[in-house]
């Protein structure tokens, strides 16, 4: 018999990470969440509730740790949710974001999923040939589209950073069988979804990756109630 699969989801929020995490038990995944507000046992629903401070990226590997622990193995499927901004204090000036809140964001958008990244592989060396192994970093447009709007600068600068490394790293390790996946949700045109995003459309969407990624490249655009588009 196959063991159960295991998902964990990095940044667990009330419209994406939660749809996500619902749609992957649905679909029979063992689901361990990770937050800012984790409690350290199960949830109402089942789900493992990780406490985890995605500012500080030393602190990752303690997650995968706790899901090992709950689960008995490492998580197949790994999705990182986490997003941080900070708005410039001057609003007459992009640049006025102090470094270290640039760094704190950097450390969420960018730094903290690396080594989630980095975990995820040394747990995917321990399963089984079969096993899925995909990991899933939730984008938007921002890694090729600068927007006027100075709110976005650390998460765009974030978001940028990460399209680089999942891409690199979808090309280095696809021999593997690994895949790394920048999902980005666009309105049906092809524009930002932005705040519209819809939590439902990345679950379904993340649950197919999850099945198979045959044909979808590392950027994936998708659109809610189709998939994959591509709007190249």
């Amino acid at each position: 018999m196959a063991a159960t699969p295991i998902v964990l989801i990095l940044g667990s929020g009330p419209r994406v990470g939660a749809a996500v995490s619902e749609t992957f038990a649905a679909n029979g995944y063992k689901v361990a969440v990770a937050a800012r507000q984790g409690s350290g046992s199960k949830t109402d629903k089942g789900f493992l509730s990780i406490k985890a401070d995605l500012t500080q990226p030393e602190s990752v590997a303690a997650v995968f740790d706790a899901v090992k622990a709950e689960f008995g193995a490492a998580p197949g499927i790994v999705i990182y949710n986490a997003a941080a901004l900070t708005p410039p204090p001057d609003k007459e000036s992009a640049l006025s974001i102090p470094a270290a809140k640039v760094t704190s964001d950097l450390n969420v958008n960018a730094v903290s999923p690396y080594v989630a990244a980095q975990e995820a592989i040394k747990g995917w060396a321990t399963l089984p040939a079969q096993a899925k192994k995909t990991f899933i970093y939730t984008g938007n447009i921002l890694n090729e589209a600068v927007l006027p709007v100075p709110m976005m600068l650390t998460l765009g600068m974030g978001k940028a950073a990460s399209a680089y490394w999942v891409g690199l790293a979808d090309g280095a390790y696809s021999a593997q069988g690994y895949r790394f996946i920048y999902a980005d949700e666009r309105y049906p045109d092809g524009k930002l979804k932005g705040m519209a995003i819809d939590g439902p459309a990345h679950g379904d969407f993340y649950a197919q990756l999850a099945k198979s990624t045959e044909g979808v490249p590392w950027h994936a655009t998708f659109v809610k109630d189709k998939g994959y588009v591509s709007f190249k």
